[in-house]
């Protein structure tokens, strides 16, 4: 922040300070902390995200219901996941069916679908314990960094669907994530590979969201940042990468 004295970066993460307390305080509460955490923020992600792809209240509910019966079976009964994400993908594929939408049910199926592989890997932060608030402090360091050595280096983009990226930065940034992993003792091929990879892709999986969408942000009402999704996209596909590979 002192670096590139952009108001922008210091407003996101003086707002970020103030829920410093509550995120760590739910990981200092464990499972059931976590597993409260991870739901409260899939139900916020979920009205973004349906926000931002139009899709309607049941849509939306039967979405949310789905991301947050994922959350709570990694805290009560981790082995049944598998067979709550089919349940809940059946559940999201019901509403288009049963309603007849001819016209747009293909689309609301897909986001739908989407927002459940997407969002539900907010469960894994219950299953990946400590693991999961290092990702996120990690990926934090490097989505900060990249931001800063993008704009000061320049270079050849990263990608069409988010301009103001730049390799320059994204190089920076993983390195940045990676030396946060190793001051945080939590330095492994899994954790390294899932900030350096997962966390750009996931940054660039909501800027595709929202550009098909018009949007410039998932939400309004969190200060420098627009809404949570813009907060964790990428912290979400680092974490299942993270899970994957582990």
């Amino acid at each position: 922040m002192a670096a590139t004295r952009r108001r922008e970066l210091m407003v996101r993460w003086c707002a970020w300070a103030l829920g410093v307390p509550v995120v760590t305080g739910a990981f200092w509460l464990g499972p059931p902390g976590i597993a409260v955490l991870a739901a409260v923020v899939g139900v916020i992600a979920v009205a973004e995200f349906g926000g931002l792809l139009r899709l309607g209240p049941l849509d939306r509910a039967v979405l949310g219901a789905a991301v947050v019966g994922l959350v709570l079976t990694a805290w009560l009964a981790p082995g049944e996941v598998p067979r709550v994400a089919a349940i809940g993908a059946l559940a999201i594929a019901g509403v288009p069916l049963l309603s007849g939408d001819a016209e747009h049910g293909l689309r609301r199926l897909g986001a739908g679908l989407l927002g459940l592989v997407w969002l539900g890997a907010l469960a894994g932060l219950v299953t990946a314990g400590a693991v999961g608030l290092v990702l996120f402090v990690a990926v934090s360091v490097a989505d900060v960094v990249a931001y800063a050595a993008g704009r000061r280096f320049g270079g050849p983009r990263l990608s069409p669907l988010s301009p103001a990226k730049r390799w320059s930065g994204t190089l920076a940034g993983a390195a940045a994530g990676v030396l946060s992993l190793a001051v945080l003792s939590s330095l492994s091929w899994q954790t390294a590979v899932a900030v350096a990879i997962g966390g750009p892709l996931g940054d660039l999986l909501e800027s595709m969201v929202k550009r098909g969408a018009r949007a410039k942000d998932a939400g309004h009402w969190l200060p420098g940042s627009g809404g949570l999704l813009d907060r964790i996209d990428s912290l979400v596909v680092a974490l299942a990468l993270f899970l994957l590979l582990s």
